[in-house]
Order: structure tokens, then C-alpha cells, then sequence
């Protein structure tokens, strides 16, 4: 409520200087920074992708600014997410490929399923209603903040599906972190511990499938885009260039100091605190949907 306040009334007081998109968004530039930073080092820090930070943030700043018009607001921020954690994922990638902590049959039997689903999600995302698509990540949202209050894990009781099984928990798994922009690893770290994957190397499987996750969902709604005809060249399809550039930059800048303070602190209050705020911000996703 805090940060929408303040955004409009900075837009509002600026309105009358601010004749074109190009200086809003030098106007906007350290909220764009400020959102990259925070999903950078919580990222870092308790191991989350930054797409359940970046996602609420744009969407409050669209909706704040009128700069992107309500129709569109939601795709434009969940394609932002995607095209952003496509190179803030990448370090974190490479560095578990180095580990060897990657479960190389899991990644046989579900990277083309999840790149299938998450590129469907850049076809089937913009043709929702905004009270659906909100009430989507508001919903979704809600659920990781249960695992983040709890630290809930499923019980790791039978073991990976055969391909057949393995395809479909694919596919949905990407079409859910297609739509939700996200780069899946809330999805995929836990079904992974379903089916008995140790949770080390169900993260580290994530994280490798999640640049492909990402990457894909990005393109999705960038090839899908062709009704979507903006008049700023700021766009990219769906992607909104401004903002993924500064939080990219932002998140490569907090990410390592993220990960130093997580080897000094207890990170289970801060995964709380983190989830108090989820809560907030999913009920604000669903007030508005």
C-alpha cells in the first residue's frame, strides 16, 4: 500500500512535466533497480527465484503509473519476470553443472515437457481475463508463502515417474511457471522431493532447468504477441525492456551479497518474514484481480 501510494503520487506530481514514456521511465528506473536488488539477494540468500518478487512489484508499478494499460499489465510483468530470470539464473545454473548435483534423468525426461509448457503458457497467459490471470498468481502466491511460514516438504514416498508420467508432470509444472513467471523452481524442487529426489539435487536440477523454463516462457509471449501492438519501442512483445534491464542489472549486482549473509545468519525468520509478506501480497493480487 506504502509503495502504490508513493508511486502515484510521484507520477501524479510529475505528470504535468512528463510528457513521454521515455522520461516516466527514467522516473521509475530506481523502483525497476530496487525490485532487481531485492530478488537478487533473497534469492541469494533463502535460494527463491525472483519471479514471486519481480511479478507483484511490476504489476503495482503498471497499475500505479498507467503506464502500461490494465489489459495487458499482468503478461507484460510475468514476461518481464521470465526474460530477467533467464540471466540472473544462469551463474546459479553453472555453478551447480560444476557440482555434478544435477539429476541428469530428471532432466532427460522433463526438459523438453517443462519448455513445452512453459512456451504454451506465452500463447494461452494473455487470452485470460485480468480478475483470472490475478487470481492465478494471487493463489499461487499464497501457496509458496504456506511452504515459506512452515517449511512444509512432501514426503519423499515413491520414486520418479516413467516418461509417460514424467511428460505431463512436466508440461504442467512449465505452463504453471509460464504463467505464474516464475523460473519453476517452487514447482519442481517440491514435486521432485515427491517422488524421492534428495532435496540438494532437486534444487540443483531446478536450477538447471530453470534457464530453459524461463527462456522459453520468455519467448513465448514475445512470438505470441502479434495482436498486442504497441505504440513505444520500450516493448519487446510482452517483454517491457526498461524494467529487465535495470532489474537484471540490479539482481547481478545484491545476488552475491544475498548469498554471503546467508552463511551468517539463520535464514528460517527471514523465509517467515518473507512469507508474512507474501501473504500481504497475494491478498493484494486477489483484491485487485
Amino acid at each position: 500500500w506504502f509503495c502504490h501510494t508513493l508511486l502515484e503520487r510521484n507520477t501524479n506530481e510529475s505528470a504535468a512535466r512528463v510528457p513521454g514514456i521515455g522520461t516516466l521511465n527514467e522516473l521509475l528506473l530506481p523502483w525497476y533497480l530496487l525490485t532487481g536488488m531485492i530478488s537478487g539477494f533473497l534469492g541469494g540468500l533463502l535460494g527463491i527465484g525472483g519471479g514471486i518478487v519481480i511479478v507483484p512489484a511490476l504489476i503495482l508499478v503498471f497499475d500505479a503509473t498507467g503506464n502500461i494499460p490494465l489489459e495487458h499489465s499482468t503478461p507484460v510483468a510475468v514476461a518481464t519476470s521470465l526474460a530477467c530470470i533467464v540471466f540472473t539464473s544462469l551463474s546459479a545454473a553453472y555453478a551447480q553443472l560444476r557440482a555434478d548435483m544435477v539429476e541428469w534423468m530428471v532432466v532427460r525426461r522433463w526438459l523438453a515437457p517443462v519448455v513445452m509448457g512453459s512456451l504454451t503458457a506465452g500463447y494461452i497467459a494473455p487470452l485470460l481475463s485480468v480478475t483470472l490471470f490475478r487470481t492465478f498468481i494471487g493463489v499461487f502466491l499464497g501457496l509458496v508463502s504456506f511452504v515459506m511460514l512452515t517449511n512444509w516438504k512432501p514426503s519423499p514416498n515413491r520414486q520418479f515417474p516413467g516418461p509417460i508420467t514424467a511428460a505431463g508432470a512436466g508440461v504442467l509444472a512449465g505452463l504453471v511457471s509460464g504463467i505464474a513467471g516464475i523460473g519453476g523452481g517452487n514447482v519442481m524442487v517440491p514435486t521432485q522431493v515427491f517422488f524421492n529426489i534428495p532435496v540438494h539435487r532437486a534444487t540443483a536440477t531446478s536450477s538447471a532447468l530453470g534457464v530453459a523454463v524461463a527462456g522459453a516462457g520468455a519467448a513465448g509471449y514475445i512470438v505470441f504477441a502479434n495482436d498486442f501492438m504497441p505504440d513505444t519501442a520500450a516493448l519487446l512483445g510482452y517483454v517491457y525492456l526498461p524494467a529487465f534491464a535495470a532489474i537484471v542489472g540490479g539482481a547481478v549486482l545484491s545476488a552475491p551479497v544475498g548469498v554471503r549473509v546467508a552463511h551468517r545468519v539463520q535464514p528460517i525468520w527471514l523465509r517467515r518474514v518473507f512469507g508474512v509478506l507474501l501473504v500481504l501480497v497475494a491478498g493484494r493480487m486477489l483484491l485487485t484481480a
